[in-house]
Parts: C-alpha cells; structure tokens; sequence
C-alpha cells in the first residue's frame, strides 16, 4: 500500500512539475530535473522500476473506469502535499497563476508553445498520445451539433 502511494505520488508530482512553466512562457527546469533523477532511480533499481511502472498503468486503467473518483483522490492527495509542504504549494500556485496571467496577455504565444509542448509530449509518449487524440475524437463526436 505504501509502495502504491509513492507511485500515485511520484504520478502527481510529475503532472505538476510539468505544470510549472516560467512566466516568461519557457518550460520549467523541474521536469528535466524530475526526469532525469526518474531516469536514475530505474537504472540504480530495475525490478522497482518495473514494479512501479506497472502499479502506474494499473492506477490509469482504474482511472479510465472511474474518473470521478480517481479526481478526488487526485485532489485529496494535491491538497495533502500542499499542507505537508507549504511553502513548496505556494512557489507552484504562484508560477501557475503567472503563466495564466502571461497567457492571458500573450494567448498566441502562449497556445504556440502549447501546441510545441504538446507534440514533444506525444514524441515521447506515443500510445498514450494516441488514447488521449482518440478521446478527444470520441467527445467531439458526442457534442451536439451546434446550428449555425
């Protein structure tokens, strides 16, 4: 149990290091950082690599089911991080807010850098890149169409 709160942790860190973007638009040293060390952790522990790898996609599956749910835990567990490690919370929050706050002064820069960061994201994940176009597809479908 204790090893699956790691990983739903290390899983939560990853998305918010990847969230944290200068305000001046430019990617966050914190996800090569957070990459890097990941990247070390596998080569120095293998099996444990392995292991988590699997509890992750394990954790994405339940996801899929119930999303609802896995938002919840997501955000209990963002709000637990955030009373553990206050001033670190702070630091994320205030960057966020400046980006949304660059973005809103610059929105094509900001939606070009969007779109870079994202075909980056789907060279280096390309099956969960392809889930997430084939739901995208799957929800626009669904949408009523709009009479023009």
């Amino acid at each position: 149990m204790k090893q699956l709160f790691t990983v739903a942790t290390i899983a939560v860190l990853a998305a918010a290091a990847t969230l944290s973007l200068a305000a001046d638009g430019a990617p966050g040293k914190g996800r090569e950082e957070y990459k890097a060390r990941l990247e070390q952790w596998c080569k120095d522990n293998p099996e444990q690599c392995r292991e988590a790898k699997a509890k992750v996609e394990k954790w994405r599956d339940e996801c899929k089911a119930n999303p609802e749910k896995c938002r919840a835990e997501l955000q209990a567990r963002r709000e637990q991080w955030c009373k553990d490690n206050p001033e670190k919370c702070r630091e994320v929050k205030e960057k966020a807010d400046k980006r949304r706050e660059w973005c809103k002064a610059n929105p094509e820069k900001c939606k070009e850098e969007l779109q870079a960061r994202r075909e980056q994201w789907c060279k280096e994940n390309p099956d969960r890149c392809r889930e997430l176009k084939e739901k995208g597809e799957q929800r626009r479908e669904q949408r009523p169409k709009q009479q023009g």
